[in-house]
């Protein structure tokens, strides 16, 4: 009797757990698109930089909001520049959403596509000093396990390459704000 009962409580502890780590890591229909970069940290170097100005970025992936947001984190050169993004789905317009806040005091706010496991995003920016306004990016997770990214930039009017960066997984790499 006391074996079976030991195995009715093991047996319950772990479907609790089950659920609860299944609720945790759920994210809402329209966001399960971006599930491979959730719950991860990236450490990538941008295509520009160079032995003498190294341009590192750390990006952290969160599901947000019960799953109804995600939070995207990153900094670089260890605070220099950073910023928070949150996605979500917009019921408005049918698309998903986002909004981006940066320690430079601007923000964005844009729509976002997913084609075969790329986002693909277009951004509105409001209070840039350096005369962008408009910012097209696009993301993914290699089947290699690498995040890349790319972006241009409507800059005076005229678009021109922006950043581009490959990224490893690093569960040690931390985004920093000063």
């Amino acid at each position: 009797m006391k074996s079976t009962m030991k195995l009715l409580i093991i047996s319950f502890i772990i479907t609790n757990l089950t659920s609860v780590v299944t609720a945790q890591t759920d994210l809402a229909e329209n966001l399960k698109v971006f599930q491979p970069f959730i719950g991860k940290t990236w450490k990538g170097e941008f295509k520009n930089s160079t032995k003498e100005k190294p341009i590192i970025d750390v990006a952290r992936w969160e599901r947000a909001l019960n799953g109804q947001a995600i939070r995207a984190l990153h900094s670089i050169n260890n605070g220099e520049y950073g910023g928070e993004s949150i996605i979500f789905w917009d019921n408005e317009k049918k698309s998903l959403a986002y909004y981006y806040f940066t320690t430079a005091g601007f923000f964005t706010n844009g729509t976002m596509t997913v084609e075969n496991g790329k986002y693909i995003s277009h951004e509105y920016v409001k209070g840039n000093q350096g005369g962008i306004t408009e910012v097209k990016g696009t993301g993914e997770v290699t089947a290699d396990g690498k995040m890349i990214t790319t972006s241009q930039y409507l800059k005076d009017g005229k678009w021109v390459d922006g950043h581009a960066a490959t990224y490893v997984e690093d569960a040690t790499a931390q985004v920093v704000f000063k």
